[in-house]
């Protein structure tokens, strides 16, 4: 049967500036749970939310209470970066700067601590992502690490040894080596998917074969490829800035994954069954940092600066992107096949 083609226009392109939370039923910054749910992080005000239909706030997670009408949850979060559920139905929210995970009860209104990362020797923590057996995966960025912890939050096993390093090949967890992760997410299939940002790449983590796969990049910095395989592709570099390489990966329900080629300031989709990767929003070489015009349907004339958090949902991808200090758009991408 013939491989169905799929495209994508733009639905929304909404503008944030500094202080803004919510417009338009939309948040800058947020991630969609597996049952739908919608958070709201705001990383550098250090709050999580959970967010109705119309973008309000139910209830946040923070040191102290964000607005007097909503009601907050105490924990003592500082730079949150992802948050997930417990097939039971906590709430996990992964720290960067502290390396703690909260496991929230939500019903209780108690937050506790899940995992204290820099007791377990951890640089910083990324995402905390639940597998299908209720573990728990959190990417150390700058120590090069994923760690695999149990549903009580004790530790299963890590892969990679805290030094950068790199493989094209298949190989086992005991093996596998990266360079700064930026971002880690479940696949539909029940895999780990890995964003090994300085080396370009996008790795993923057989979770029963327990085996690390690269499935895109070459390790070398780059913009080609599109039109071929995810394998021989490259991807954006900027040696200059702290975070170089891809900062941001998601995936749809079909296994399809999304790149946010950040330096390259464009959105890269690879084929789940093809394999093949191509552009499908913003354009190359881009340098313009203006909003975009609201109006804007083509997503290959977007302004794709500084992309991060994107986040796939219901036929949508989300792409956030910075302007300036806590200003930049959301665009929504619509999925057509």
């Amino acid at each position: 049967m013939p491989t169905a083609v799929v495209t994508w226009d733009v639905e929304q392109v909404v503008h944030f500036e500094p202080g803004s939370l919510s417009r338009s039923g939309q948040v800058h910054f947020g991630f969609h749970d597996r049952e739908g749910r919608h958070y709201l992080v705001e990383h550098q005000r250090h709050f999580i939310g959970l967010l109705d239909a119309g973008g309000r706030l139910v209830w946040t997670v923070a040191r102290e209470r964000v607005r007097e009408d909503v009601p907050n949850i105490a924990a003592d979060v500082e730079f949150p970066m992802y948050v997930d559920r417990l097939a039971r139905g906590p709430v996990l929210v992964s720290n960067f700067r502290s390396a703690r995970i909260y496991r929230v009860d939500v019903e209780a209104r108690r937050a506790e601590l899940f995992v204290d990362g820099h007791a377990l020797g951890m640089e910083d923590a990324g995402n905390c992502v639940v597998d299908d057996q209720d573990h728990v995966w959190v990417n150390e960025v700058q120590g090069c690490r994923v760690w695999e912890f149990d549903a009580s939050g004790r530790v299963v096993g890590t892969l990679g040894d805290g030094t950068p390093g790199f493989q094209r090949e298949g190989v086992p967890f005991s093996e596998a080596r990266f360079h700064w992760i930026y971002d880690l997410r479940r696949g539909p299939e029940g895999n780990l998917y890995v964003l090994d940002s300085r080396n370009f790449a996008v790795r993923r983590i057989d979770v029963q074969r327990r085996r690390v796969e690269t499935i895109a990049g070459t390790g070398k910095p780059g913009y080609d490829g599109d039109g071929g395989p995810a394998t021989a592709a490259t991807f954006g570099s900027d040696p200059g800035a702290r975070f170089d390489g891809p900062i941001s990966l998601s995936l749809d329900e079909e296994g399809n994954y999304f790149i946010g080629d950040r330096f390259n300031r464009v959105v890269r989709m690879v084929d789940a069954r093809t394999g093949i990767v191509t552009t499908i929003a913003g354009h190359h070489p881009s340098t313009s940092e203006e909003p975009n015009d609201p109006t804007e349907r083509n997503p290959l004339r977007l302004r794709l600066p500084k992309i991060s958090s994107m986040d796939y949902h219901d036929g949508r991808l989300l792409v956030p992107t910075d302007l300036s200090e806590g200003s930049g758009d959301l665009v929504v991408l619509r999925k057509h096949a």
